[in-house]
């Protein structure tokens, strides 16, 4: 009776862990988003999802009438209301457990995105593994609206090409929702987010003549760093000036420079290789201040200078001073910049801080935006190795006689 019992109470616990479709739901009842994005329109938000087309996916459908996405926009007062307002246009109800990027208008970046994050966040079906940017010049709507090559989905192109330039041209960053969300709660830190505008023609890149030619009218191109006080935007950083944030914040991972030549207007090309940077805090006389010490390596790509011999140490140890010089002034510039213009630490130097003095931090963190933060002063030291000069040491520049 005993063996019965226990084979009974085992079916029964096996039973429960066969339970798991209970929720389940068909592909052919769901709209697979692959992007969204808000619009902050007259007190309202504007909710725009770009849905994948499935039959425009396969090989023998590609290329025809339809086009690969789908677009829905609908309005509401929160966007969950949004959200669901949108199956008034939808024949299916949209799925947002593959979105791949999440677009934000200035308006909206402007008046507050701590309201969208908590959705995104609290809402099971998004998942925390997409990219977040801000629009710049253009709505998120009229952003999704572009057709993009290559990638047929725009928002693949979006994805791909944001992970790309974060990994070889550093001004670009890829920040998922757990990043931003760590970043808001922090006492030591303010976000940024990438920047993203429509180059070209926007009424051709809405068509499928941007992407039938060589030469596409339209597109979509990463730009700057929007720079955000807690939950809201207060101002962009310009290229320069983004790839020196993403230096001193130590995000680098590959990057191209140049050094003007000494004796002519040719510049010698280095691309950075890696690059580890280390902030400490310190109290000097009651006061905080920030030492940053950035060690790189990289690589000669070209040499435009005459008579510059690289196979002579003294040579490239000149060059590796050089690049150590310019990059400490581009530094101090945009640390410089943001003290006195937007008057936020998006540098994490008060988290830095905290770590080094976490007693003296508790007595500073309430004012140290308004008082520490501008006047804070900085010890920067950079340290550039360069490994290789490429498969030549002499450039053949030097044998061509004019």
């Amino acid at each position: 009776m005993k063996r019965i019992l226990a084979l009974i109470l085992l079916h029964i616990v096996i039973m429960l862990f066969l339970s798991g479709c209970w929720n389940r739901r068909e592909l052919n009842d769901l709209a697979i988003a692959v992007a969204a994005g808000v619009d902050w329109v007259d007190g309202r938000y504007r909710l725009t999802v770009q849905v994948a087309n499935p039959g425009q996916l396969t090989a023998k459908r590609s290329g025809g009438p339809q086009a690969p996405a789908t677009l829905f926009t609908a309005e509401g007062d929160t966007i969950f209301e949004a959200a669901r307002r949108m199956t008034q246009n939808s024949p299916r109800k949209i799925y947002f457990s593959h979105l791949r990027m999440f677009l934000m208008d200035e308006a909206m970046a402007k008046e507050g995105i701590a309201k969208v994050l908590d959705l995104l966040s609290r809402d099971h079906e998004f998942r925390p593994d997409f990219y977040l940017v801000v629009t710049k010049g253009a709505t998120a709507e009229e952003t999704l609206k572009i057709m993009t090559p290559m990638e047929t989905i725009p928002a693949n192109k979006l994805y791909e090409s944001l992970q790309i330039s974060e990994k070889v041209w550093s001004p670009s960053m890829a920040v998922t929702l757990d990043e931003l969300i760590s970043d808001l709660t922090s006492s030591g830190k303010h976000p940024v987010l990438t920047g993203l505008i429509i180059a070209g023609n926007r009424d051709i890149g809405k068509t499928k003549k941007n992407v039938e030619n060589i030469n596409t009218p339209s597109q979509l191109k990463y730009s700057g760093l929007a720079v955000f006080k807690r939950d809201k935007q207060i101002g962009w950083l310009n290229e320069k000036d983004s790839r020196g944030y993403r230096l001193i914040t130590g995000h680098v991972k590959s990057s191209v420079d140049f050094i003007p030549c000494r004796r002519n207007d040719g510049k010698v090309i280095v691309e950075t290789l890696r690059s580890e940077t280390k902030l400490k805090g310190r109290m000097v006389q009651s006061r905080p201040e920030m030492d940053i010490r950035i060690n790189m390596e990289g690589n000669i790509g070209s040499v435009e200078c005459g008579g510059l011999d690289l196979s002579q140490p003294d040579t490239v140890r000149d060059l590796e001073v050089q690049m150590e010089e310019r990059l400490t002034q581009s530094l101090e510039a945009v640390i410089a910049k943001v003290q006195t213009e937007h008057k936020v630490d998006i540098f994490g130097f008060g988290e830095a801080f905290r770590r080094a003095h976490p007693k003296a931090w508790k007595g500073m963190k309430d004012e140290w935006e308004d008082r520490y933060f501008p006047s804070l002063e900085t010890h920067i030291q950079v340290d550039y190795k360069i490994r290789r000069t490429g498969t030549t040491n002499d450039s053949f520049l030097n044998d061509i006689k004019e």
